[in-house]
């Protein structure tokens, strides 16, 4: 029997692309999963109404917005307790080919990968690449996307990366009982940059398996990418990322690097008129620092 796949998505008041994601659910090939959906206490939509035209999916309403670290790991630990043998996280922003499991979860076990992630293209662009992984620098720690460097289009075979989005995440349980859970003191952005780091500290193998494929719409719950929300949660998050991991001599060159990094944000945000992003993109800065 194929190993069972619990798939994991967050909801916080977006019943529609829950929806849609869940009708792609509807058409995976995979012979052996079960879909569970956690919502993070959202304020509206009728959620189980949604849920009924879906009667196999699984559903924990949390009490509070846990963030997407808290709401996976309430997921993951119910997946576990019923016995997954992986476990493929997703935002609920997106679309799954009918064949991605298949796909992603032979190359899990073909590659003997604790960690895997299909490549995700942009939805409303099909054919262009949104994450394929990445490699970490050992110094700034800052992650080089590898879609820069290759042509998806000419990959067959699954390759090791260092760090997956958690977009599209496939865990092993014996990568859960290894490294954890996630940190929940990331609210939103940088629990999967933490997590994969963590991971690969563990020893853990990480792959992209280019056959599998799912399409994002980027930041679609917090209003799309440069939205003052999404700005404000990033920049909160990459300082929290930096102080729980950088130490000694090495801090100097992150300094130096991330404070260039955030100038050209900053005038990037000016540039293209988001000044309510600039405002929040440096108050999530301070209260990074702050905390």
């Amino acid at each position: 029997m194929s190993p069972l796949v619990y798939i994991l998505t967050l909801n916080w008041n977006n019943l529609s692309a829950t929806t849609d994601f869940l009708r792609s659910c509807a058409t995976l090939t995979y012979p052996n999963f079960r879909v569970l959906v956690i919502d993070n206490a959202s304020e509206t939509g009728p959620l189980d109404v949604v849920l009924a035209q879906f009667p196999a999916t699984e559903l924990i309403v949390n009490d509070s917005n846990k963030g997407f670290a808290g709401g996976m790991n309430v997921g993951i630990q119910y997946a576990l307790h019923r016995g997954a043998d992986f476990i493929f996280l997703a935002n609920n922003d997106t679309l799954l080919a009918p064949d991605m499991l298949d796909q992603l979860v032979g190359a899990a076990i073909e590659c003997k990968a604790d960690l895997a992630s299909p490549a995700i293209y942009c939805l409303g662009l099909p054919d262009r690449i949104w994450s394929i992984g990445g490699r970490r620098s050992l110094v700034t720690l800052e992650v080089a996307q590898c879609y820069r460097r290759l042509d998806v289009s000419e990959l067959q075979e699954p390759f090791v990366v260092d760090y997956v989005t958690g977009c599209g995440m496939l865990l092993s349980r014996r990568c859960v009982e290894k490294v954890g859970l996630f940190d929940e003191r990331f609210f939103m952005y940088y629990e999967d940059s933490d997590y994969c780091l963590r991971a690969r500290t563990e020893g853990c193998k990480i792959i992209v398996a280019p056959c599998a494929r799912m399409w994002h719409h980027i930041a679609a719950t917090i209003g799309g990418s440069n939205s003052p929300a999404e700005r404000y949660h990033m920049a909160l998050a990459s300082v929290q990322f930096f102080k729980k991991h950088v130490c000694g001599w090495r801090w100097f060159i992150v300094i130096l690097y991330r404070t260039a990094s955030a100038c050209k944000t900053v005038l990037r945000l000016t540039l293209s008129g988001h000044r309510a992003s600039v405002c929040a993109y440096l108050r999530g800065l301070q209260d990074g620092l702050r905390r």
